[in-house]
């Protein structure tokens, strides 16, 4: 079942998050989404479920990413290469969401023309990649691999031209946190799971003020867990796995 955050113009409010809450933690209707400060700390308490759940899924989503269907932009950066410009940061996308991972990068070659992806190379684990990227007198030319560093990539050879958008990387972004003042927004995964926004904060309040519902709580939040780790680990059903065999020199 699909949920909203917090839904208050019905008697019932079966499909708000914040209405489930107040059932699972033993209140009166209202006692949370009438409550100021309730309001706010459920609030972050739901935020950080919606992390537990991206935690969940950024592992298993292969080769289908995993996005927050609230965002109207793919996680897809563009930035312009800079000739003499090796190094480039990235915290956040184009909306101010904060970046987790970069997992692929494409390069201009030219100032105009087809992007051509480029592949990581980790300088410290390399050593004579180390020696490449830390030298003095490092190589101008067309970047021919990256690598990671924080929040920045640094290419092998410094560029030695301008292009503009030249610079293309795919992301892990973080989720689209709901605020106070929400309504019919919903999670931006499937709504089987939507009740885990529910079910984690409840269970952490009736952990903390030794509710006689808590086992019952971790029970079901643990479950929904497993169902979530088990939908997000087979959804590429499109994709056929195919056995190859290992061929051994035996000679």
């Amino acid at each position: 079942m699909s949920l909203v955050f917090n839904n208050t113009s019905t008697s019932s409010g079966t499909n708000g998050i914040i209405q489930i809450l107040e059932k699972n933690c033993g209140f009166n209707r209202g006692d949370i989404s009438g409550n100021t400060e309730r309001m706010q700390n459920f609030t972050s308490d739901i935020n950080l479920a919606l992390d537990d759940v991206w935690g969940f899924m950024f592992p298993l989503g292969g080769t289908w990413q995993i996005d927050d269907s609230n965002f109207t932009d793919y996680p897809i950066i563009t930035t312009n290469i800079v000739s003499g410009q090796r190094d480039y940061s990235f915290t956040t996308d184009g909306s101010g969401n904060t970046i987790l991972d970069i997992y692929k990068v494409a390069i201009k070659k030219s100032s105009s023309g087809d992007y051509e992806e480029i592949f990581p190379v980790d300088q410290q684990s390399e050593a004579y990649m180390s020696d490449f990227f830390g030298s003095a007198t490092q190589p101008s030319g067309i970047p021919t691999r990256y690598d990671k560093t924080g929040n920045a990539i640094f290419f092998d050879f410094v560029p030695n031209y301008n292009a503009t958008a030249g610079l293309k990387i795919y992301i892990n972004r973080e989720a689209s946190y709901f605020a106070v003042s929400d309504t019919t927004k919903k999670p931006g995964f499937v709504g089987l799971f939507h009740e885990y926004l529910a079910l984690r904060p409840a269970y952490q309040y009736a952990y903390r003020n030794n509710l006689s519902n808590t086992a019952s709580l971790e029970k079901e939040m643990l479950r929904m867990q497993m169902a979530i780790k088990e939908y997000y680990g087979s959804r590429e059903k499109d994709v056929v796995n195919r056995m190859t065999p290992n061929k051994e020199n035996t000679r």
